[in-house]
């Protein structure tokens, strides 16, 4: 028997616009907190549970990972869809030198994992649905957004209501729930195209993901499972539909010479997937009674694999600040748990999304100075000893998303370090997204 929709509307305690991987695991999250939760999903139950591959790998951390494994994600990926990232090595142009990051010596696990964004979809579906506190409605589209003192409320397109001590938009990195709320956000069009494509080659990877920042094009290589890596092809959006027209044994000869012969001949599996290259960050990450997770909050490009792990961060955040309001009998929506998340995920994602925007301008500027820059740089922490360590360590704490594993870096460090970024980051430096207001 259904539910009359007022009933369903007066049992929540948090309405989730969106039944993406972020809007799916905030809700089982919330619902082990405690909390009734509604997904709201305006495409049909159908096309979620038949969501095909899109030809995208996410690289998790050693911290999204213990996220998934609390929640029961994890336990819903097969073995042999996940992918162990080992090493990473950056390679500029056509120098042989490669710079290099990975675990230290020591440690036991990898960098991290890689795994197919469909096989997160179905896991995070496959979580919420075995929740009784999570109820998905779908065919939902949300045309209105109430934002009152008191309480929250959307309104559907078939005239129905849904009412919430909360609403969190996880609708994508172009919100309409953001747009509702009021919330800006500042977009980067990189005036780039990203094609994916799946690469069976003859040698094997070995768990090292490569960054190729050739003249014209970016190339990484994120290895596979069964000699295979996923090719993420990123050019001038002019030059995307050159690169697509290729047929199948051209496009694998390109990416071969490309990848300087390292994993022998390749061939194309499957389609290839185009996407276009655009980073965003919310002006805010809470409004009254409302929160942004997932891309709704930041959507980052994918030269560094963050933006689901973002996501999760977010996630474990917010529904942190809400259990913790729950149990203390105050009101989840108020803006004190709101305001808590706000500061500590824009900490957790300013520093990383401004310097791959740097990074990302640096390393696709064809012009002489930004290539004198960055061979000055690769150099500098290929050579320098403290320069190398010291980025190592960095890179390798964003890799894994463990800031526990290593110490913290001498002053001295930090100058080495701001001196690079600093270079990089006069080439093309983003503005600060203007802080929430109190």
């Amino acid at each position: 028997m259904t539910e009359p929709r007022e009933a369903l509307a007066d049992a929540n305690d948090v309405v989730i616009v969106g039944a993406g991987p972020a809007g799916l695991t905030l809700a089982c999250a919330l619902a082990d907190a405690g909390l009734g939760v509604c997904v709201l999903e305006q495409q049909p139950l159908a096309a979620l549970e038949a969501a095909g591959d899109d030809g995208r790998e996410i690289a998790l951390t050693h911290r999204s990972r213990r996220l998934m494994q609390r929640l029961g994600l994890w336990d819903e990926l097969p073995a042999a869809a996940i992918a162990p990232l080992r090493e990473a090595r950056v390679l500029d142009g056509a120098r042989p030198q490669a710079l290099r990051f990975a675990a230290p010596s020591a440690a036991q696990e990898p960098l991290g994992w890689l795994v197919a964004n469909s096989r997160i979809r179905a896991a995070a579906l496959a979580a919420a649905r075995r929740r009784p506190g999570v109820r998905l409605q779908c065919d939902a589209r949300v045309v209105a957004l109430a934002l009152g003192d008191e309480s929250a409320g959307v309104t559907l397109a078939d005239g129905s209501r849904h009412a919430a001590a909360l609403v969190v938009a996880a609708d994508s990195r172009l919100s309409q729930t953001r747009r509702l709320a009021g919330i800006g956000a500042s977009m980067r069009d990189f005036g780039r195209s990203v094609i994916v494509a799946c690469m069976a080659h003859d040698q094997p990877n070995d768990g090292i993901a490569w960054e190729c920042f050739r003249y014209g094009n970016t190339l990484a290589l994120l290895p596979m499972n069964g000699n295979r890596s996923s090719a993420v092809v990123t050019v001038p959006s002019d030059v995307a539909a050159d690169w697509l027209a290729l047929s199948e044994a051209e496009f694998a000869a390109r990416i071969e010479a490309q990848a300087g012969a390292r994993l022998g001949p390749m061939r194309l599996v499957g389609v290839r997937h185009h996407y276009p290259l655009v980073g965003v960050y919310a002006q805010r990450f809470a409004a009254r009674r409302c929160a942004l997770i997932g891309d709704a909050a930041v959507g980052m490009h994918p030269v560094t694999a963050h933006g689901w792990n973002f996501g999760l961060y977010g996630v474990e955040v917010l529904a942190g600040e809400l259990e913790a309001a729950r149990r203390a009998g105050r009101d989840i929506g108020a803006a004190a748990p709101l305001e808590a998340f706000e500061r500590a995920h824009r900490l957790a994602t300013w520093p990383i999304y401004s310097g791959t925007n740097a990074l990302v301008s640096l390393f696709t500027d064809e012009r002489a100075p930004a290539r004198l820059v960055r061979r000055v740089v690769l150099d500098a922490a290929a050579r320098l000893p403290l320069v190398s360590s010291l980025v190592n360590a960095l890179v390798t704490r964003q890799l894994t998303g463990d800031h526990r594993a290593h110490s913290e870096p001498r002053q001295a460090e930090l100058h080495a370090l701001a001196g690079l970024s600093g270079a990089a980051g006069r080439l093309d430096h983003p503005r600060h997204p203007a802080p929430a207001p109190r």
